[in-house]
């Protein structure tokens, strides 16, 4: 098992393109971890903002009665690929790893297939 700054690293090291990470709660928006970002990229803004999408999709879900699970949400920007996994491991409940690749260097099944395999690893 890994902790939170490992993991955090893990995902910048091991996932091509990425640019930043974070682990947040999106009940309260608010990010436990972070790494990366750049001065233009506010990475605490970022996933506080995610927060409102993870909550938008699961009460859509509720209002259309489907009883399925977010594996993950993908955001494709011009030249940004931002990825939001929410956790399912023990004491994961209301949390997601958010990532942020730079969509001419990275591959969005390989950082898949990773940032899964990040997850499973972290311990919170």
């Amino acid at each position: 098992m890994a902790n939170l700054e490992t993991s955090l690293k893990e995902c910048l090291s091991a996932i091509d393109g990425a640019t930043a990470a974070a682990l947040v709660d999106y009940t309260s928006g608010m990010a436990l971890g972070t790494l990366g970002g750049t001065k233009d990229f506010n990475l605490e803004v970022a996933a506080a903002g995610n927060t409102d999408v993870v909550r938008a999709k699961l009460r859509t879900m509720e209002h259309l009665g489907l009883n399925e699970e977010i594996e993950d949400i993908l955001i494709t920007l011009s030249s940004q690929y931002h990825m939001i996994r929410l956790l399912k491991s023990r004491g994961g409940n209301g949390l997601f790893l958010y990532l942020v690749l730079d969509s001419s260097r990275a591959n969005l099944a390989m950082a898949r297939h990773q940032l899964k395999r990040v997850e499973e690893q972290l311990e919170v």
